[in-house]
């Protein structure tokens, strides 16, 4: 069995599946806002609570937003802030009295999907052929990226590879170039154009209205010519965010999750204005929504131990 664990800013979901991926239980608990031992407190009793459910002992893959340094052992690049400096696999290993992988979030929904979803062998010729390269692609409150290589995470010497929320937004239109700040420190990077924050600032900025990128959706779907202009802004630079990716990487598949891939015309008008920017005659990169939805990054959790091992 392997339980997989989505660490998130207000709550900790937790799950277990078998070897065939099947889902075994599901839990759900609020994260602790205090100290970094009530973390771990909360993760270990998560555990626990999955295991008293199944009753079976399993490996434990946990995501979280950010990445632990090779180079030092600890977590950095994290929202949640009691994490940042702190050696979180082996705290909660030491919990658990057993071996814990962690990885990026991102990277978890890439696996997640590359592994049994919407980039899984069998749904692009040749058929039963595993797509060599996944791109994983967020698009909710921030923009995160994940690369699958021959189904193992990517993750680089330095644990960021697919970090494409914090490279500037490529090819830039004049109304671009103000370069807002982003929390991180830079200027101008996509996330702040290319996330349902990103979108629902844009809208703000150019109307005056006050709506979620959802309703923006929604209201473009009803007629309503200023939420058309704000999407089709929002996919012109989702093509050319995208672009840049495919020159890079070239991977087999895109598959987009968050709030906002839920937009379903993103899926036939972004490979449609992404050829002015990909450098090729050709291209064969899908762009797929994601088939697990909400659950990729949990289930990415529990993948990041393949099928035979050991507790």
């Amino acid at each position: 069995m392997r339980i997989g664990i989505d660490l998130g800013g207000t709550k900790i979901e937790a799950l277990a599946i078998d070897d065939a991926g099947r889902e075994l239980c599901r839990v759900r608990r609020p994260t602790p806002k205090d100290a970094y031992e009530s973390l771990i407190g909360a993760l270990a009793a998560t555990v626990a609570e999955v295991e008293a459910t199944t009753g079976a002992r399993g490996t434990v893959g946990l995501g979280i937003p950010g990445t632990i340094s090779p180079a030092t052992g600890l977590v950095k690049n994290s929202n949640i802030l009691s994490l940042i400096g702190k050696a979180l696999d082996h705290d909660l290993a030491a919990a658990l009295d057993r071996r814990v992988r962690v990885a990026n979030d991102a990277n978890c929904f890439a696996l997640s999907e590359a592994a049994d979803g919407a980039a899984a062998p069998g749904h692009f010729p040749p058929v039963g052929e595993r797509p060599r390269v996944v791109f994983g692609v967020i698009l909710g409150t921030g923009t995160g990226g994940g690369i699958v290589v021959d189904g193992r995470i990517l993750e680089g010497p330095d644990g960021v590879s697919g970090e494409w929320g914090h490279m500037p937004l490529p090819w830039p239109e004049p109304d671009e170039l103000t370069l807002p700040p982003c929390w991180c420190g830079l200027r101008g990077c996509t996330e702040l154009f290319l996330s349902g924050t990103g979108m629902a600032s844009d809208h703000r900025r150019v109307t005056g209205q006050e709506l979620s990128a959802a309703a923006i959706a929604k209201a473009a779907l009803d007629g309503d010519a200023r939420a058309e202009a704000t999407l089709a802004r929002f996919e012109a630079r989702l093509a050319r965010g995208l672009a840049a990716i495919v020159n890079i990487l070239n991977p087999d598949v895109i598959v987009l999750g968050g709030g906002v891939s839920n937009v379903a015309r993103l899926y036939e008008s972004v490979p449609r204005l992404w050829t002015s920017f990909v450098f090729s005659d050709v291209i064969s990169t899908k762009l797929v929504k994601a088939a697990h939805g909400d659950a990729s990054g949990v289930r990415g959790a529990a993948w990041l131990w393949p099928v035979g091992s050991q507790v």
